[in-house]
């Protein structure tokens, strides 16, 4: 009951300064579209993903018109889900964004970035077709974190999109049944074993096609592990949409 009462009020919080700051982009603060509190310009210098390997959406080498292949990585050891799709990378302004989200609370970014995520979607052919999931199943955050945040911003950026394609949110299925360190404090080889069997499913889910929505994808372990606990639970198809893909850079 706390941390609805916590997210209600910083709901209506933001809210309130939309009201009285209307049409202001939140990056350069110059004249913004009714309702899209993003100029223009600053939409058009997003850092959108470009083509990546179909499972796990990392960049490969020579993507162009040909079919992308699946990546090294993949093909020695394909993740638990089937397909990932990425809005952005991230990268400024996305990071920033994101981050003001997540630790400065500001909420009203969650609307923002879940509608962009949104359209991102709805542009993909498949999604267009109209195979869509049954459900879209938020990254939980343990109860811990949740006290702190007050919010969860995965739950957040899914509400956006569940309005505009008309897939329902589950958000009580899946748990997170261990508190994790957060996967950006750890180097690569370690936060495959922070979020080993974290995650947790009801005996009572009964989707088959399901979607997981993350804010941000970094080495796809939680990801993974999220869809390893959704298939032992029984789903059969498992995509991951995320706002945006972190990009190693050697």
């Amino acid at each position: 009951m706390y941390n609805q009462l916590v997210t209600l009020f910083l709901h209506f919080r933001q809210n309130t300064r939309m009201i009285w700051t209307p049409g202001r982009c939140v990056l350069c603060r110059a004249t913004a579209p009714p309702g899209r509190d993003l100029c223009a310009g600053c939409l058009a210098d997003l850092p959108a993903a470009g083509p990546g390997c179909p499972r796990c959406g990392q960049p490969v080498a020579g993507a162009g018109d040909e079919p992308i292949p699946w990546c090294g990585r993949c093909l020695r050891s394909p993740p638990a889900f089937d397909t990932l799709s990425a809005a952005f990378e991230y990268a400024d302004p996305v990071a920033w964004l994101v981050q003001q989200l997540k630790f400065r609370r500001r909420l009203a970014l969650a609307r923002l970035l879940g509608e962009l995520l949104a359209e991102h979607l709805a542009g993909r052919a498949s999604v267009a077709g109209g195979d869509l999931p049954e459900c879209l199943v938020p990254v939980p955050i343990h109860g811990v974190r949740l006290r702190e945040r007050g919010f969860n911003q995965s739950l957040e950026l899914a509400r956006p999109v569940a309005r505009r394609l008309g897939v329902p949110i589950d958000r009580r299925s899946c748990r997170r049944v261990r508190p994790t360190r957060a996967q950006s404090d750890l180097p690569p080889a370690a936060r495959g074993r922070n979020v080993r069997d974290a995650f947790a499913v009801d005996a009572s889910f009964r989707a088959r096609h399901v979607a997981i929505l993350d804010d941000v994808v970094t080495s796809g372990h939680t990801a993974h592990e999220v869809a390893r606990a959704l298939r032992r639970a029984g789903a059969e198809r498992v995509q991951v949409w995320t706002l945006a893909r972190a990009v190693p850079h050697h």
